[in-house]
């Protein structure tokens, strides 16, 4: 999270009060060739708790119609291989789930780091490994309790060490995107569906009276999409 008009002034100029919230993309390739890139943008926004399983946390991000909030928040996602959630596999599952292991393995120690709260920690805490203890001059836009945690400590390191690298490089491009007091909360574990639960011409999967649809049945890649489906 960043204020909203430090973005809307990095975007727009000294204009930026005559134009609406703005919004960013922004791409980064680490030095190890892992990709970080800023995903659902959220303008005017806020953080909520998007948690569907007991004892996990998930987190995600929405802007109401007149994207008024103080903040700015995006998602950043790493790059992740194969190859990088098979420890998090079991051999009593297909080697297709292994992500959904690990998945909800990060969900599992953000509910644990916030003791079931959302975990928050300031960019410079997060960089030093520490857990903070009070805000700068930016306050959280969240719908749901939230509590300073170790969100660094949620990731395995090449997943940590990646957003950290992606933030200090997204300052090269909007002024103040790496602040010491930018909020950083997690997790954020799911975005578009890398595969499609199949479906016939009316819609229902081979399970009597289960209809998949939208991003996480694999038939949509975004909000607008998921509810046209």
């Amino acid at each position: 999270e960043h204020p909203r008009e430090m973005i809307d002034k990095s975007q727009y100029g000294e204009s930026y009060k005559l134009l609406p919230p703005a919004s960013y993309k922004l791409t980064y390739t680490t030095k190890e060739n892992r990709g970080v890139y800023s995903f659902c943008m959220c303008p005017g926004g806020h953080v909520v708790n998007a948690s569907s399983e007991e004892g996990m946390l998930a987190v995600n991000g929405m802007s109401y119609h007149d994207r008024d909030s103080e903040n700015a928040n995006s998602a950043l996602i790493v790059t992740v291989t194969p190859e990088d959630y098979i420890p998090y596999g079991t051999s009593d599952m297909p080697k297709e789930l292994y992500g959904v292991s690990f998945q909800r393995e990060l969900e599992k120690r953000a509910y644990l780091a916030g003791d079931g709260k959302i975990p928050v920690q300031l960019f410079k805490d997060y960089k030093e490994h520490k857990v903070s203890d009070t805000f700068g001059e930016i306050t959280p836009c969240m719908k749901g309790h939230y509590t300073f945690g170790d969100v660094r400590g949620i990731f395995p390191d090449f997943i940590g060490d990646t957003i950290e690298e992606g933030i200090t490089a997204f300052g090269r491009k909007i002024k103040g995107y790496d602040r010491d007091d930018a909020i950083i909360s997690g997790v954020e574990s799911r975005s578009s569906s890398p595969v499609r639960i199949l479906r016939n011409d009316d819609f229902e999967s081979d399970f009597s009276g289960i209809y998949p649809c939208g991003e996480g049945a694999g038939y949509a890649g975004g909000i607008t999409s998921a509810a046209i489906d």
